[in-house]
């Protein structure tokens, strides 16, 4: 796949191309690349995806801070596993946000040679989204491109999108979400320092301050993780939420790799989230703590026997 970031210099060979913003990149983002994907080949045209960054609603409401399942890094990674051609990556500012949606298909027409628009078909995209489908269909007539509206993708009877996967990640529904994911869910953070909290309890952790500030966690609990750091993939402990036993201090994560002591302080980690064991609890003495802990980790590892 190969990301275009500049579209005034890009030369496009002709285009069936798809829109959205495809946070998390889910089943339901890859249904829909499946189909871009299958025109082309059809049609003897390249396939590619128009997104932006940052996420559009912080564009028009600067107070506004989504929780986002992806960095634009894991994104584009993501996007790439689908075999699109082209990541048309476009930054969502003003001048964009105003375009009307006739607007906005003479800049995929003009400027990227697109001869097939495929929509999703729920989505909408213009100033205001004030048309929908057959808008879309009447402009591309005028402009020469033609339109189609994507098949939609359930499960079970569920919508997948990616608020849905937000709220099953808010009431620790991972195994769900990784499913609807197509993949388990990542952290990627730096391993910064901690109180030391669990060293004296025997169970040493990397706390991780996420890259992303606005990164969606799922919901405060302990969780059986994959890690990947300094080129290792290890099996780890991860907590999620506050110390309520002990400092009641807000903290971003932390993960006790088993098998590993190494100095991984200032470190990229990579957290792979495969299943939630518990909620957190407030203990009469860090003692209990300690006894839980040593309950959970015994969970985990037999848990991770599976990965």
């Amino acid at each position: 796949m190969e990301i275009i970031d500049d579209i005034d210099n890009f030369r496009s060979p002709g285009l069936v191309l798809t829109i959205g913003f495809f946070d998390g990149v889910h089943a339901g983002h890859r249904y829909l690349i499946e189909q871009v994907n299958t025109l082309a080949r059809e049609e003897g045209l390249k396939s590619a995806v128009f997104t932006f960054w940052p996420h559009p609603r912080i564009t028009l409401n600067e107070h506004y801070q989504p929780r986002l399942l992806n960095s634009l890094q894991e994104k584009e990674e993501l996007l790439a596993a689908t075999g699109v051609d082209y990541c048309i990556v476009t930054p969502f500012n003003m001048q964009l946000a105003n375009l009307v949606a006739r607007d906005f298909m003479e800049l995929l027409a003009g400027k990227l040679n697109v001869k097939h628009l495929v929509v999703g078909y729920d989505h909408r995209f213009g100033r205001n989204r004030e048309e929908g489908f057959d808008d879309y269909v009447k402009h591309g007539q005028q402009l020469g491109m033609k339109v189609t509206q994507a098949d939609p993708y359930t499960d079970n009877n569920y919508h997948i999108s990616s608020s849905f996967i937000r709220q099953l990640l808010a009431v620790g529904e991972i195994n769900m979400a990784n499913h609807y994911m197509g993949y388990p869910y990542q952290i990627t953070g730096t391993v910064v320092h901690g109180n030391q909290v669990g060293r004296t309890l025997g169970f040493p952790t990397a706390n991780i301050e996420p890259d992303m500030e606005n990164k969606c966690l799922p919901k405060i609990g302990v969780y059986a993780a994959m890690a990947d750091v300094d080129g290792r993939r290890l099996k780890a402990m991860l907590y999620i939420g506050t110390r309520p036993t002990t400092t009641g201090m807000e903290l971003k994560g932390e993960a006790c790799l088993f098998n590993f002591k190494d100095d991984i302080y200032g470190k990229k980690i990579t957290l792979y989230v495969v299943e939630h064991v518990r909620n957190q609890h407030k203990f009469e003495s860090l003692e209990a703590l300690k006894t839980q802990i040593e309950k959970d980790s015994i969970m985990i590892q037999k848990i991770l026997l599976r990965y």
